[in-house]
């Protein structure tokens, strides 16, 4: 097994050579970068790790274009927009999340046919990389962190969880849910999905009613995993307007400053941390490196988590934050 693995990522690695060999030492390199929000608290950190890793492409004679969708009522299909405005534009490599790939996957390889390479981050994973022969994937397994969440949960005695989806339909977040529910059963827990509409994305508002509605409708529920920092505060206050502060314990994937600030109080259980910057820093740095110089890392997928941040190592994640990096 282990050399079959090897063997697999050594063959996604050479055809990612041979595909950008013809790209090497590229003239005024424009790197195109797919992303979110720059206000969304998550693509926050992505955004710094790109900026970082823009002047090593700015030292190298190139630049960085980033393409930031307005929301994300359509998600997968506002991404494939960009890419093909990144296309127009001729830049000299994509890196983009997969976050719906039926609506995202034809114009990756549309991008491919004119001759520009792309690399996958934050979302799609190691065998969707494969499958569209990108560079590589950098970032999270999506359901391997959900596993690990929800089996924190149910190990921990929280036996009763409600995973907040509020961009229900996007691969990554559906495949976090799914994780969660699958992690608790394997410990004797259960796990199901709340999904909200995706105009409840940053609505503090209507995420923390859903939330309170659900836990006064079915009082079992001992745990509230949310799919964003953001949405954890939202449900912070929801589970307070329940009255169940302390009986329902709070989770989310990813975490920003509040969300960091529970967990050093104790009013948060633990956050699921994918190291956004990383994630940002690498798929640029890499890509330059890739069109410029032929460089790519045999390592596929290029893993930044998932890890899990709890009052054991929260000192230490706060001081990353403090330098935003965490």
């Amino acid at each position: 097994m282990k050399m079959t693995k090897t063997l697999a990522r050594l063959a996604l690695t050479t055809a990612a050579v041979a595909f950008g060999a013809t790209m090497a030492m590229a003239d005024g390199t424009v790197v195109a970068v797919v992303g979110g929000k720059a206000d969304d608290a998550f693509f926050a950190k992505v955004k710094k790790g790109i900026d970082d890793a823009t002047l090593v492409v700015q030292a190298h004679g190139g630049t960085v274009n980033y393409l930031m969708l307005q929301n994300y009522d359509n998600i997968g299909g506002d991404a494939a927009n960009l890419i093909r405005t990144a296309i127009s534009q001729g830049a000299s490599v994509i890196a983009v999340p997969n976050w719906v790939p039926d609506a995202e996957d034809e114009a990756i390889k549309a991008a491919q046919a004119a001759g520009i390479p792309v690399i996958l981050y934050n979302a799609g994973g190691a065998d969707k990389a494969k499958e569209l022969g990108a560079i590589n994937y950098i970032g999270n397994e999506e359901y391997t962190a959900g596993l690990a969440a929800g089996a924190y949960y149910a190990t921990h005695g929280f036996n009763n969880v409600i995973c907040v989806n509020t961009v229900p339909g996007a691969q990554n977040l559906e495949d976090r849910c799914k994780g969660v529910a699958d992690g608790a059963a394997a410990n004797g827990g259960v796990s199901t999905q709340l999904p909200l509409p995706s105009s409840a994305f940053g609505d503090p508002t209507a995420v923390a009613e859903a939330i309170k509605a659900t836990l006064l409708k079915d009082t079992t529920i001992n745990g509230a995993i949310t799919i964003s920092a953001g949405d954890a505060n939202s449900a912070a206050t929801g589970i307070e307007q329940a009255g169940l502060t302390g009986k329902v314990q709070l989770a989310s994937f990813d975490m920003d400053g509040t969300g960091l600030d529970r967990i050093k109080a104790g009013a948060q259980l633990f956050a699921v941390d994918q190291q956004p910057w990383l994630q940002g820093f690498l798929a640029v740095s890499m890509a330059d490196a890739f069109v410029n110089y032929g460089l790519s890392i045999s390592s596929a997928p290029v893993l930044t988590g998932p890890g899990i941040v709890d009052s054991a190592n929260i000192d230490a994640t706060l001081a990353g934050a403090g330098a935003g990096y965490r």
